[in-house]
């Protein structure tokens, strides 16, 4: 592969919005300087190590992470906690302990059906799974050979990119969350987001009941 298509790849991934694919990149190339260019998936990975390696030794607070089958920029693991500091996630993106219960099982267990999941959670989950399904983060994938035939539910690549998975194998192992779960910056992380959801019940209980003072309010006083 020619060198000069090192700040290619570099400028591709850099530019796009979601984890971008190597066979995008090549394809992009191609469909620029002529299908007869010699690079492959292996050049790309090569590249991307390469630059990672020269970001490290120039003390970049970035990198190129390789999640949901593609390649996209991030900030490094070390500075996670600033950054998390800074950004406060939309409520729209804000999962629910319900939704999270959900999504961890089908995650450890897809393919899997709703019966099952409700099995194990012991709740019913429609609200949950719509949730997800509107968030992208579990899609349908065919139908149980069981009685009733139901469907089944599996991750999407949305969720790999959620949590920064390069694939599904990347998930932690049981012992692995016990020892997340029991990391000081975890349990602050988890009490902000308990804190956070606190106060936006309280916040809807306080609209709610102002909305219903209007309501009980008479024309004619």
């Amino acid at each position: 592969m020619d060198n000069t298509y090192i700040s290619v790849i570099e400028a591709l991934i850099f530019a796009a919005d979601d984890p971008l694919p190597s066979k995008e990149i090549i394809n992009a190339i191609k469909e620029i300087d002529g299908p007869d260019i010699e690079i492959t998936e292996e050049d790309i990975e090569k590249t991307v190590d390469d630059l990672n390696e020269k970001y490290k030794q120039n003390g970049n607070a970035f990198v190129i992470l390789k999640i949901a089958n593609g390649y996209i920029y991030a900030t490094r693991p070390e500075h996670a906690k600033y950054v998390g500091y800074l950004s406060t996630e939309k409520s729209k993106r804000r999962l629910s302990q319900a939704a999270l219960e959900t999504l961890a099982i089908i995650a450890y267990k897809q393919p899997i059906t709703k019966p099952e999941i409700e099995l194990i959670r012991g709740v019913n989950s429609d609200y949950t799974l719509n949730t997800l399904l509107e968030k992208n983060l579990i899609t349908i994938q065919g139908r149980a050979d069981t009685i009733g035939r139901p469907l089944l539910y599996v991750t999407t690549d949305e969720f790999l990119k959620y949590f920064g998975l390069r694939n599904i194998s990347d998930l932690p192992k049981p012992r692995e969350i016990e020892e997340i779960m029991k990391d000081e910056d975890f349990q602050e992380q988890k009490r902000r987001i308990m804190m956070n959801e606190v106060e936006e019940n309280l916040e809807e209980e306080t609209n709610s009941e102002n909305e219903s003072d209007v309501d009980n309010e008479s024309p004619f006083e």
